[in-house]
């Protein structure tokens, strides 16, 4: 099988493409303006918190990246990145979206949206994958998604695991910690506003990774050589195990103003869940116990040996977001 390889020398100023599914006359859909090419690798889910990293990762590396999209007015921003980016938006109640973007590609980064039918997508995905003739599926899972009996997030992910492994395609498996960038993405307004975030997990001490990282080891998977990776399940980690209160410390040194943690009890966390969906507030609430038990402490040296740079700290990722976490103006 093919290797995926950097862009030939020389290849700047590429144009932007934007591929499109367009109806014929006998209701099949067709691509407009899809170039063919081998070496390209598709990263679904591509403007979320891991995927708009690892696009930037990929075209750092010189790689042809093809950014599966939801929204293509999102998407606008991935351009920023290289204008080589090829956008496909995908909706994955559409099989002829994914075989659309899928036409060309030797590798896949899957990533399946954090909904309802995320198992089902992420059949969906594998199969569109295998009837494409992809080289080689990297699935973004969780940690501890092959504990038995686990959580129930970690069951969604290992359900699609397993389908990958029995698909006979070449497949990895990511398996990373809790992101950093959650506590911007979920706990940012009440930091910026009041100087405090609010979880119930007591002093559990979780092995927090960022995303960067993850970007980082998926990249160096996707480009190096044929079947290195393949077969492999890695669980990704930072570099420590630390607690609410660590993360305060961190970002009160980052930003020069105090930050703390407000430990709350559980009735509480799922009151101010009460809105979203049962699926969604009870997998979060046992996320939550499984911190609070110390169970997520666990701390492996994957990162660094896949990309032969050390897993950033919380510190590290304080400093570097410090301005995102300041009070309003």
């Amino acid at each position: 099988m093919r290797g995926t390889r950097g862009a030939p020398a020389g290849r700047t100023g590429r144009n932007f493409r934007l591929l499109r599914l367009v109806p014929t006359t006998n209701n099949q859909y067709l691509p407009l303006n899809l170039p063919v090419m081998s070496h390209t690798i598709l990263v679904t889910g591509a403007t979320g918190t891991v995927g708009s990293e690892l696009v930037k990762a990929l075209t750092n590396r010189g790689l042809t990246v093809r950014a599966g999209v939801h929204s293509l007015i999102k998407g606008e921003r991935l351009r920023q990145l290289d204008p080589g980016v090829q956008l496909v938006e995908i909706e994955y109640s559409r099989p002829e979206s994914l075989r659309v973007a899928l036409t060309g590609v030797d590798r896949m980064f899957m990533i399946t949206p954090f909904s309802e039918d995320q198992v089902e997508i992420g059949k969906r995905l594998v199969d569109a994958a295998r009837q494409a003739g992809v080289q080689q599926v990297v699935k973004l899972s969780a940690a501890g998604a092959e504990a038995e009996p686990g959580i129930q997030l970690g069951r969604w992910h290992r359900e699609v695991e397993q389908y990958l492994e029995q698909s006979g395609l070449a497949y990895t498996l990511l398996r990373p910690g809790g992101f950093m960038q959650n506590f911007l993405n979920y706990n940012g307004d009440s930091i910026r506003r009041e100087g405090q975030f609010y979880m119930p997990v007591g002093a559990g001490q979780v092995s927090y990774i960022d995303v960067r990282d993850i970007a980082a080891a998926a990249a160096a998977i996707l480009s190096a050589p044929d079947s290195a990776h393949y077969g492999q399940a890695y669980t990704l980690t930072g570099p420590a195990a630390v607690s609410g209160h660590d993360v305060a410390a961190a970002l009160s040194q980052a930003t020069g103003r105090a930050i703390s943690y407000v430990d709350v009890p559980e009735e509480a966390a799922a009151q101010a869940m009460a809105q979203a969906p049962a699926w969604l507030r009870e997998s979060m609430l046992e996320l939550q116990r499984l911190y609070k038990a110390g169970y997520a402490a666990g701390v492996t040296p994957t990162v660094e040996q896949l990309t032969s740079c050390p897993a950033r700290t919380i510190e590290q990722f304080a400093k570097d977001y410090r301005q995102q976490f300041q009070a309003p103006a």
